[in-house]
Order: structure tokens, then C-alpha cells, then sequence
């Protein structure tokens, strides 16, 4: 795991060579163990390395045999021996043990239908030196991050943004379009970033850069293709699976593995097929907010030393701006801060760790996939039955069930984008300067992938939904740049392609059943595991950041970032400071809506005040 940056332009080698060793020094968190660099008279390279594989031969850029191709690579590919042998029957030569040198060798053999045969994580860039070229690619689902930046003038790339900072021909402008949608998702959610002409390169893409111009194709695509299968042959199918991509990717280093462990299903699941030396755990030293002991009590059955931690609301607050800098653009999932947490109390001990994340997804986990069986009968109804009811309802005062009829009477475009969501648009307008104020709705942003599956069941849907937003720019993104944070290279075994092509087709009826979501992922888990733990409903990562709110001392730190001077630039600064002492007061809960806007600021004040 590893950290890359590079650029092109027309400075000379040696100007080159001081630039780019300043762009990768913002990142070395990503990469303590070494550093490298290319330069000529078109392109720099810059390389931050986390030694987990050939510790002491893997340093890049590494090249191939008459130099010229030229990689950089930041991830892990857990199918490379057998790529390799392919290759070596081929008659290449290899002068490393990595990974990264199959990647090199495989584009020379197989050109761009190379990135659907790497099983892994991975965002890497390849110089083809006698056609003046860069070659890059992000893995299928966005695992590893990539960003670039793009003008008539500058082409510039890397694992973080923060890296673009230190070259001196990037333009530092904050681009408020993506404002109206973060406050609406929680997290960036356009392909253009909160830095202008900065860009995220999609989870399954490739790209050629020549002459100034950027290629960009799709190598692979989330759909999902359900078939008959009963559900024995489903289960042990999915069984085989799973535990052999928790093998290979437990395998796939020469350093110690540990394991994130929570009180979930996920996780317990990995770390019962794994059984690895050690797991890591924190909670919050607030009662209801600490699944700490569940995490011990299973360790202890398996055998397995548990190191874990509380965090206390001081923690929580002076961790903060740290979390906002390495996420390089504002993201407000709660989850994001104890996990910073989780990833310095890991690496303490081991600098490779597993993770559960991806499940969800895969297999139908998130309790919004299982609508109660009087919603889904309310759901019959026409939508202008349901619109008529949502526009009585929305303006009379709150009573139990008021917020689902709002919800529900939108139609399925508008009403599911993910597991964020918590304000409207009108609302999102109203908390925006009237400078920032405009008509985009959440439909413009979902509909591209909406219309994919619009013929699709309800569960389908979302799932499809979740690949493309939530899963990428959410849970994946909290993940790496948390986890790297801490030099940790934190891996996915549920989140891998091979599993996905599976789970794609499984039949919903195994992956909602009974009122219980994931059912045939539970089922397999619980041959591993108690059922206390196989079953417990989803809950996430719990912290009581609404509750704190309600405490003076707390109160006071979001006032005082509430009425700094420049906030009114972004924010109708009375509105804003209105939510706040309503929910100090304990007339309404509007603690998810003030931590978003919080956590911009707070990144605000990182990267512009």
C-alpha cells in the first residue's frame, strides 16, 4: 500500500525532481517505509511506500526490462502469482517479487485488457516512455482513491488532493457546486471535486493522457443478474466464496495481518474465518455508545488478543480537524472520526489490517432495504396519492410516522439516495447563502444510474444506487483515507470482484427474508459464529454527537466555528445559528444536519481560512 503523485509540463528534469519530491512528502503518511522518483522533460513520477510485499525489492517506479515502461501503484493484487505465471510462460522476466511489476508486464502483454483480470485494489499510473503517454486505472469499486487535476495547461494525479498543494502552478479555488449535494448526502458526491477543476477518477475506469488530452473508458460496470438457484447450491456457493477471499487476502503479504473487529456481523465474520494474532476495537466512553465488549467476548472465544480503546467527547472534537484533513474534501459521516481512532490503535501493532466493509452492499444489510410490511402495502398506492398526502403532512407538526408519509410520497429517484440523507433540498437552499441558492435537484444526480435499474425490484434498486455513491464515496473513502492516516493498509475481503460476481446473482429472496436483511450471508456467518452476533440488527458505528451537543462546552465549540466572519460567504448564518440553539434547547434534534455543516467548516478552516 502505497501513495502516488505525478504531473506533466514543460519545466525542465531537475525543476521537476524539487516539485514532485514536495508533492509526496504531503503524503507520507500513505507511505513511511520509502520514497522514489522519475523525472524528465515531459513527466514526473513521485512514490510514498508502505513495504508490505518484497519488503526489501519492491521500491518504485519500477521498470520493465529495457526501460521503457515506467509504474507507479498503490494498492494490492491478490491474483498476481497466478498472472505472473501467465506471463513468465509468455516469456517476461521479473526483477521483483511484487505485484507491481506483474501490473507493468501485464499492460505490455495485454494492453487495456489488462485491468479486468487484476482481482484487488488498486489505483496505478504507467509511463510509456516512447509513445509519451501516462496509463492509469482505478480498481472496480474504488477501493483506492485517485484524484487529478485537469486545465488546458496542467495535468496533475494523485492518492490525495492535499499532494496538488505543493506544486506551483495549482490553482487553490474552492468550487461551491458541490456544496448544495454534501449537505444533502453527507459527503462529496460529484465526480468534479470541492477544489475546481480537481476530479475523481470512477471506480472501473482507465484513462490515456496524450498531447494535452485525457481518455477516459469504463473497464467494468456494477449489474446484477439474479438466477434460479436453490438455496442449498446458494449457500454452500456463497460459503466457498467468501472464505476463499478472506484466504487470499490474509495471505497476500509478508508482514502480520490484523483485524478491525466491531460488535457487527461483518467483521466478526472475516475475523472467525481469518483468526488472525490480534484485533482492534474502540468505542465511546458514553453509555449506548460502546460495542467494545462484544468485540472482546468474541475474540476471547476464538482465542485471539483484543487491544481496544474508548474515546471521550474531547477525543472527538480535537480529533476532528486532522479527519477533515486527511478526507481532502468535507465529509460528515460520524463513523469517519472513531475510525482515525481505530486505524493509530492498529497500527501500534501490525501495519495490515481486515475489515468487514462491503457486505452491506453485496448482500442486502442495511435495514432501509427492508421496508416494514405496512410501507410496502403503502407503497401500492399511485405516487400522486402518496404526493398529495406527503404536501398535507409536511406542514403540519411532527407526529410518529409524519417524516415516512414526506418521505415516501416522492418518487424512488428522489426519495432513496443512500443511508445520509436527512434534509431535503428546500432545506439544503435554506442553509446555503442566497448567493449559493439553486434549482439542482437529487434526481440530477441519480438518475443516470437510476435509469440503469428503473425496471428493476425496490432492493435492486438501491443496491445499484449504493454502489455508485454511498459504497465509493462514502464507506470506501472513510476507509482508505483513515485507515492510511496511520500507514495502515486496510483491506476488504467482502468488497472483492471475484465475491461480487457471485452476489450479483443471487436471488433477493435469500437476501431479505423474515424481516431479516443480509439472510444468507447471516446464515453462512453463523456456522462461524454465535448467533447473538450473527444476527444483531445493522446499527453502524454509533456516536453521540447529538447528545454532546446538548452539553455547554460542545455547544460552545460549534457556536464559535458558527460565527466566524467568513461563514456567512457560504451559510445564511442566522439559520444556521437558529438550528443550533434549537437543538441546545431540546425543541428539535438537529444534530445530523449541524454536523455536516460543522464538518465543512472545520475542513474549511484546513484547507482555505
Amino acid at each position: 500500500m502505497c501513495g502516488i503523485v505525478g504531473f506533466v509540463d514543460q519545466k525542465k528534469s531537475k525543476e521537476k525532481t524539487k516539485i514532485i519530491k514536495n508533492m509526496t512528502d504531503q503524503i507520507i503518511h500513505r507511505g513511511p517505509d520509502g520514497e522514489g522518483y522519475y523525472t524528465d522533460d515531459l513527466v514526473a513520477l513521485g512514490h510514498r511506500r508502505l513495504s508490505i510485499i518484497d519488503v526489501k525489492g519492491g521500491s518504485q517506479p519500477i521498470y520493465n526490462q529495457d526501460k521503457t515502461l515506467a509504474i507507479i501503484f498503490n494498492g494490492e493484487i491478490y491474483n498476481y502469482q497466478e498472472l505472473k505465471e501467465q506471463l513468465e510462460d509468455k516469456g517476461y522476466v521479473f526483477q521483483t517479487k511484487t505485484d507491481t511489476e506483474v501490473i507493468l508486464n501485464g499492460y505490455a502483454e495485454w494492453k487495456d485488457e489488462l485491468y479486468e483480470k487484476l482481482r484487488g485494489m488498486f489505483a496505478f499510473v504507467i509511463y510509456d516512455k516512447k509513445n509519451q503517454e501516462l496509463i492509469g486505472a482505478r480498481d472496480h469499486f474504488g477501493i483506492k482513491p485517485f484524484y487529478y487535476y485537469l486545465t488546458e495547461d496542467e495535468f496533475m494525479f494523485g492518492s490525495e488532493i492535499k499532494s496538488f498543494l505543493a506544486h506551483p502552478n495549482f490553482h487553490k479555488e474552492i468550487n461551491t457546486d458541490a456544496l448544495k449535494m454534501y449537505l444533502i448526502f453527507q459527503y462529496s458526491v460529484k465526480e468534479e471535486t470541492f477544489f475546481k477543476n480537481v476530479f475523481k477518477l470512477k471506480p472501473g475506469t482507465f484513462f490515456h493522457y496524450k498531447d494535452g488530452k485525457m481518455m477516459k473508458n469504463s473497464y467494468f460496470e456494477v449489474s446484477f443478474a439474479r438466477k434460479k438457484l436453490g438455496y442449498n447450491e446458494a449457500y454452500q456457493k456463497l460459503q466457498g466464496v467468501l472464505e476463499e477471499s478472506i484466504h487470499y487476502h490474509q495471505i497476500t503479504s509478508d508482514v502480520e495481518v490484523g483485524a478491525y473487529l466491531s460488535g457487527g456481523v461483518d467483521s466478526s465474520y472475516v475475523v472467525s474465518v481469518a483468526k488472525p494474532e490480534k484485533t482492534f476495537s474502540v468505542g465511546f466512553s458514553y453509555e449506548g455508545f460502546d460495542e467494545t465488549d462484544y468485540a472482546k467476548d468474541l475474540s476471547k472465544m476464538l482465542n485471539i488478543d483484543n487491544k481496544r480503546e474508548k474515546i471521550s467527547a474531547e477525543d472527538f472534537f480535537a480529533a476532528l480537524p486532522k479527519v477533515e484533513w486527511h478526507t481532502d474534501e468535507p465529509h460528515a459521516n460520524l463513523s469517519t472520526v472513531p475510525l482515525y481512532f481505530l486505524s493509530n490503535l492498529t497500527r501500534q501493532d501490525v501495519k495490515v489490517a481486515l475489515a468487514g466493509e462491503g457486505s452491506d452492499e453485496m448482500f442486502g444489510g442495511y435495514n432501509e432495504y427492508n421496508d416494514p410490511t405496512l410501507l410496502r402495502m403503502y407503497l401500492h398506492f399511485p405516487l400522486c396519492f402518496r404526493k398529495l398526502i406527503r404536501n398535507i403532512v409536511k406542514h403540519l407538526p411532527h407526529f410518529p410516522g409524519r417524516n415516512t408519509l414526506v418521505k415516501y410520497g416522492l418518487p424512488f429517484n428522489e426519495r432513496y439516495i443512500g443511508h445520509g440523507s436527512f434534509m431535503e433540498e428546500a432545506e439544503a437552499n435554506a442553509i446555503l447563502a442566497p448567493s449559493l441558492r439553486n434549482n439542482e435537484k437529487i434526481s440530477d444526480i441519480l438518475d443516470p444510474v437510476y435509469k440503469k435499474v428503473k425496471h428493476e425490484d425496490e432492493l435492486t434498486k438501491k443496491m445499484m444506487i449504493d454502489f455508485h455513491f454511498w459504497l465509493p464515496q462514502d464507506i470506501l473513502l472513510k476507509a482508505d483515507k483513515m485507515s492510511m492516516s496511520h500507514s495502515i493498509e486496510l483491506r476488504t475481503p467482502l468488497m472483492d470482484i471475484d465475491v461480487f460476481n457471485y452476489a450479483r446473482t443471487i436471488p433477493t429472496k435469500y437476501l431479505l427474508k423474515n424481516k431479516e436483511t443480509k439472510y444468507l450471508f447471516r446464515q453462512v456467518a453463523s456456522k462461524k459464529i454465535p448467533e447473538e452476533w450473527s444476527k444483531r440488527r445493522k446499527c453502524g458505528f454509533p456516536v453521540p454527537f447529538s447528545k454532546w451537543l446538548r452539553e455547554e462546552k460542545f455547544y460552545n465549540f460549534v457556536k464559535e466555528e458558527f460565527q466566524k466572519s467568513y461563514v456567512s460567504k457560504y451559510f445564511d448564518q442566522p439559520y444556521i445559528c437558529k438550528l443550533l440553539e434549537e437543538h441546545y434547547a431540546g425543541r428539535k434534534n438537529n444534530g445530523r444536519k449541524i454536523y455536516n455543516i460543522y464538518c465543512f467548516l472545520v475542513w474549511y478552516d484546513q484547507y482555505f481560512a
